[in-house]
C-alpha cells in the first residue's frame, strides 16, 4: 500500500509527554504524537522506519509485535521500528486514515511509502523489510565486520582483531565477529582463545557450517604445529621419495603455513604412488583439508581437480 503525504497541525505538537525508548535499543521504540516528527519523519531520512499502530485490546497486535521486533532487530540497523498506541495517540492514525489494526506503515525520506495490515507471518514481514531495505547501505556493525574480514584476508591480524572486538563490544552474540576473532586466534596459533570464543557461540547458531569448518581448520593447525621442520621433512623426501610419512607430515606443515596448493600436491603424490598407504590416509586427509577450507576455496577446487585426474586417469 502507498500512503498519502501528510503534515502535522500545530495543535498536535504538545499532545502528550515524550515516550521512553523500548527495551532492545534504538532499533525498536515507542513514540507519541509529540515525538512522531523526530522519531519517524526525521529518522526516516537516514534509514527506513516502520510504524506499528497498535492497541492493548488488540489480539492480532500482540501476535505481530514479537515477530516484527525480531525481524527488525535481525536487520541490524538497516531499518527501525516505532510503535504507536492509537488509544493514547490517535491523531497520526486518524491523519493516515487507519481504521484497522495492527497496521504497519513504512516511511522513507519523511514520506509513507508502503505498508501492510494484520498479523502476517514472519516470512512475509521479512520479505517486506528486505524489499524496503534493498540497496541500503550496510549498518555500522556490518561495516566493522567487513573491515575485519578484509584485514584478516590480508593477514593483518592486529587490525582484524580490533574490528571484531569492536563489534563484540556492541553485539556480544554477533556470530560473524565471534568467528572472525576465533579465526584470528587460530591463525596466530592461540588455540585456547579460539576454543573459548567458539564456546560463546549462541545455541541457536551452534549448527552454522562455518563453525565446523573453523574447528576443522583449528584441529589441522594444532596437528601441524607439532610436526618437524619443513626443511628437514623435504630433505627426508629427497633421500627417499617413498617416505610417505615424511611427505604426509610435510603436507600438514604446509597447510598449517597456509601453503594450501603445495599441501595438496604432496598428498596427491602419496596417493599416486600408493593409494593404500595408511589405510587410504592421503585421500582422507585431502577430504579433511577440503572440509577445513570450505567448498568454494580455490585450493579445495584445485585439490578436487587434481584428485579427479588421478582417480580417473
Amino acid at each position: 500500500m502507498t500512503g498519502p503525504t501528510f503534515t502535522f497541525s500545530p495543535g498536535l505538537s504538545a499532545a502528550t509527554p515524550a515516550a521512553t525508548p523500548a527495551a532492545g535499543g534504538d532499533a525498536v521504540r515507542e513514540t507519541t504524537t509529540r515525538d512522531f516528527m523526530k522519531d519517524v519523519i526525521e529518522a526516516s531520512a537516514e534509514v527506513p522506519v516502520l510504524v506499528d499502530f497498535w492497541a492493548e485490546w488488540c489480539g492480532p497486535c500482540k501476535q505481530l509485535a514479537p515477530v516484527i521486533e525480531k525481524v527488525v532487530r535481525a536487520a541490524k540497523g538497516k531499518v527501525k521500528l516505532v510503535k504507536m498506541n492509537i488509544d493514547h495517540h490517535p491523531e497520526v492514525a486518524d491523519q493516515l486514515g487507519i481504521r484497522s489494526i495492527p497496521a504497519v506503515i513504512a516511511f522513507k525520506g519523511g514520506q509513507p511509502v508502503d505498508g501492510f495490515m494484520g498479523a502476517v507471518p514472519e516470512s512475509q514481514v521479512k520479505t517486506f523489510i528486505d524489499k524496503l531495505t534493498a540497496g541500503a547501505a550496510p549498518s555500522p556493525v556490518d561495516q566493522l565486520v567487513a573491515e575485519g574480514e578484509a584485514a584478516l584476508a590480508a593477514k593483518d591480524l592486529q587490525t582484524a582483531s580490533q574490528y571484531f572486538s569492536a563489534v563484540l563490544q556492541q553485539e556480544p552474540d554477533n556470530l560473524a565477529a565471534i568467528l572472525g576473532l576465533a579465526d584470528v586466534c587460530v591463525t596466530a596459533g592461540e588455540f585456547a582463545e579460539a576454543k573459548e570464543l567458539l564456546a560463546s557461540v549462541p545455541p541457536a547458531a551452534a549448527k552454522d557450517p562455518r563453525i565446523a569448518a573453523l574447528e576443522a581448520r583449528m584441529a589441522l593447525a594444532e596437528q601441524s604445529a607439532g610436526l618437524g621442520d619443513v626443511i628437514e621433512l623435504e630433505a627426508r623426501i629427497t633421500r627417499d621419495p617413498n617416505d610417505h610419512q615424511a611427505r604426509f607430515d610435510l603436507a600438514l606443515g604446509l597447510a598449517g603455513k597456509n601453503h594450501r596448493n603445495e599441501a595438496v600436491d604432496q598428498l596427491i603424490e602419496i596417493f599416486r604412488r600408493d593409494r593404500t598407504w595408511n589405510d587410504d590416509g592421503a585421500r582422507k586427509q585431502l577430504l579433511t583439508f577440503f572440509e577445513a577450507w570450505g567448498v568454494k576455496d580455490a585450493a579445495t577446487l584445485y585439490g578436487r581437480r587434481r584428485l579427479s585426474s588421478v582417480l580417473f586417469s
